[in-house]
């Protein structure tokens, strides 16, 4: 029985191949046509080399063509590889050297990007490049047109046997440092992140058909991924609904407006964003929208702080929703899910279950006992990654082994609380020591921006002489607003311990985010050098 995603979209197609399987602006797809597409590109692939084991960078926003990379890439048993459409040359030289890229499928905007580091990637030998409406003068460059190429390319689906142990790749860590390749099996992956267990009782599916045959009994559900699925946040949303028959709402753009306007033509069950970098402004835009939001019944975010001030004004807009947020990360996939209702809303960080598989390590690798208040690290077994690509030293770091179990160890800290339930507290790595205490910014974000003036805020630390380092903070004010800062100051004094509060201040115009709507800190630590703060340590104090 093989549990690879070529396969599992595959008994989707069979069972449901007139169903719209994809949705991009005026283009819609039923699963057989996604199929035919992705075969034609898989065929055309092959014939230029390009085959098991080789690696297929997909570099493109949001649409169908990236679909369909994905899927002939796992058809092949070639590994897709994500490239983040925001990076420059310099980043995009390591990461498709990095990636040992054999190929990349890429929008015709990036043809310069592409053209300007091939000579230095020894192993990139094709590119496939897509029509995004850009126009760009490509000419002089190698790149085969992405609709030619599956004009001239079989539509058959005749490729050979494919393996669970078929090799997943994500990319992943460019918020702090270099992009690291996290490699997966793809039956553990599926059973992380893709469907591959009971949601209620956690069994593991043990039919590779049965997401399919469920799917194929009821209506489809419709989701609405917002996120670039050149993120995991957004590409395995895609593939669970694939997997189950559902119909996938893409857009290659973030637009709020534009957002509730598909909600209402193509009747969204669920929306899949990224915490408050996109809930703020879609709450922002739904009340002048004038959109028909009934069919909607779930918002699920992962992969970015949601806060409870944000989570309570989506609820009070949508009280018939249901509000998930989901706890995972690339090396661990799913670990837990916080769920709420207008009638269950904790303060703080999320809260999940904890399970056999998901617990809280302490400094000496023992789980954290319920009610300790150790600050812990978050740790998952079971299905897990094998490592990091052409990394063995960051892969001895992430994995550790107790009482003969294999955990992956991302660096989440968490604690456990009295009732056994897991509290995440925030990313290690980001952690302020100032003066001996740690200060977690995921907090303390959540804390400015429960002020009304409030839209944004990144909270870092900088070095300090007395506490070696002092918190401080980035603010971005809501549109018209106009933020005064010992007020700011004092906001937060009154939901946080006074270390915690940000003495030092920083107002920007606009607060620069990853495209997953992911803390772009490295962007924090850099304005805070290049720019005088709007408020200094005893204004803020």
């Amino acid at each position: 029985m093989s549990f690879n995603i070529a396969d599992l979209f595959e008994h989707a197609v069979d069972l449901m191949p007139d169903r719209t399987a994809l949705i991009c602006g005026d283009r819609r797809l039923t699963f057989a046509q996604l199929d035919a597409r992705a075969n034609g590109l898989a065929h055309h692939l092959a014939g230029r080399g390009i085959g098991p084991g080789a690696h297929i960078g997909y570099y493109a926003r949001n649409g169908v063509e990236v679909v369909e990379t994905l899927l002939a890439a796992f058809k092949l048993r070639a590994v897709a590889i994500n490239v983040n459409y925001r990076y420059v040359t310099d980043e995009l030289r390591y990461l498709f050297g990095n990636a040992d890229l054999s190929a990349v499928v890429h929008d015709r905007r990036y043809s310069p990007t592409v053209r300007a580091v091939w000579p230095d990637v020894p192993t990139l030998r094709h590119a496939v490049v897509i029509d995004d409406g850009t126009g760009g003068g490509d000419a002089d460059y190698a790149g085969v047109d992405y609709d030619a190429a599956l004009a001239a390319a079989s539509a058959e689906r005749d490729f050979g046997p494919r393996s669970s142990d078929d090799l997943y790749v994500l990319y992943t860590g460019g918020t702090t440092g270099d992009p690291k390749g996290v490699m997966w099996r793809h039956e553990d992956v599926w059973r992380t992140l893709g469907g591959g267990f009971d949601f209620y009782t956690g069994a593991p599916i043990t039919d590779e058909w049965q997401m399919s045959r469920t799917g194929a009994q009821g209506a489809p559900v419709v989701w609405f991924a917002i996120p670039p699925l050149i993120h995991a946040a957004a590409q395995w949303p895609m593939f669970q609904a694939l997997f189950a028959g559902s119909t996938v709402v893409l857009t290659p753009q973030f637009d709020p407006g534009d957002v509730w306007r598909q909600v209402a033509r193509h009747k969204v069950n669920i929306l899949v964003i990224t915490g408050d970098a996109m809930a703020r402004p879609l709450l922002d835009a739904l009340p002048s929208s004038g959109c028909d939001t009934s069919s909607l019944f779930s918002i699920g975010s992962g992969a970015a702080l949601f806060s409870p001030t944000v989570k309570r004004e989506c609820l009070k807009l949508l009280p018939n929703v249901i509000v998930t947020d989901s706890v995972g990360a690339s090396e661990t996939g799913f670990s837990g899910i916080s769920i709420v209702d207008k009638d269950n809303l904790p303060d703080g960080g999320p809260r999940i279950a904890r399970g056999a598989e998901t617990v809280v390590l302490d400094e000496q690798n023992r789980p954290v006992q319920p009610g300790s208040g150790v600050i812990g690290r978050l740790a998952r077994s079971g299905h897990i990654p094998l490592g990091y690509y052409r990394d063995p030293a960051k892969t001895a770091a992430m994995f550790v082994e107790v009482d003969g179990v294999r955990y992956a160890v991302p660096g989440d800290q968490a604690t456990v609380e009295a009732d056994g339930s897991i509290h995440l507290l925030g990313r290690g790595n980001m952690c302020i020591n100032t003066g001996g205490e740690k200060v977690f910014p995921e907090e303390v974000e959540a804390a400015l921006k429960a002020h009304p003036d409030v839209f944004d805020a990144l909270v870092i630390g900088v070095p300090d002489d007395r506490y070696g380092q002092r918190v401080a903070a980035i603010v971005e004010a809501r549109g018209g607003a106009r933020i005064d800062l010992p007020t700011l100051a004092d906001h937060v004094r009154q939901r946080l311990a006074g270390y915690k509060v940000p003495r030092s201040i920083w107002l920007a115009e606009q607060i620069t985010r990853f495209p997953s709507g992911k803390p772009d800190y490295r962007w924090a630590l850099r304005f805070a050098q290049e720019n005088p703060p709007s408020a200094d340590q005893h204004a803020a104090a």
